[in-house]
């Protein structure tokens, strides 16, 4: 069976950054399991998936426009320390911020003495990313499994919808 929406995939991964820097990587855990075409992958695997079968393996560079989207500068920003109601604030935290255009993630990159600087970039945003695929499985979702949008496992998927 091919990839295709409304499969479900099991992959093992490696992805890095363009300069060799490994991200992150199944290989020593569990595969990802996902639901082809359900947007849980970024866009450029999504489509690289598509149509390969078990056994297929491949090493791809994403670019950031088909990944977590080009860094915003604008997104970079200084607040003052008092919107965090005395906490101890230090880099790499993240929060929840409401902005104009509703809630958005934020991590603490630098700490000043009156302000705390902000970026709501996600942090990979701007990376081309290279990913070292092999597909494990591929079958075909249940009626179920599609209108959760997510794969379930023997158990059922573990939540109510």
């Amino acid at each position: 069976m091919n990839i295709a929406n409304n499969t479900v995939v099991t992959i093992h991964f490696t992805v890095c950054s363009s300069d060799g820097t490994q991200i992150d990587t199944s290989r020593n855990s569990e595969p990802m399991v996902f639901l082809q075409g359900s947007h849980f992958m970024i866009q450029g695997l999504e489509n690289e998936l598509e149509g390969k079968s078990i056994g297929d393996k491949f090493v791809i560079d994403i670019a950031p426009n088909l990944a977590y989207g080009e860094r915003h500068e604008e997104l970079v920003q200084a607040v003052p320390k008092s919107m965090f109601e005395d906490m101890d604030v230090t880099p790499g935290m993240t929060f929840r911020a409401t902005t104009d255009d509703g809630e958005q993630s934020v991590m603490i990159i630098d700490v000043e003495d009156e302000n705390v600087i902000v970026d709501g970039n996600h942090p990979l945003s701007g990376l081309t990313l290279n990913f070292d695929v092999e597909v494990l499985d591929v079958r075909k979702a249940t009626e179920e499994e599609i209108s959760h949008g997510h794969p379930h496992t023997e158990g059922g998927c573990g939540h109510s919808h």
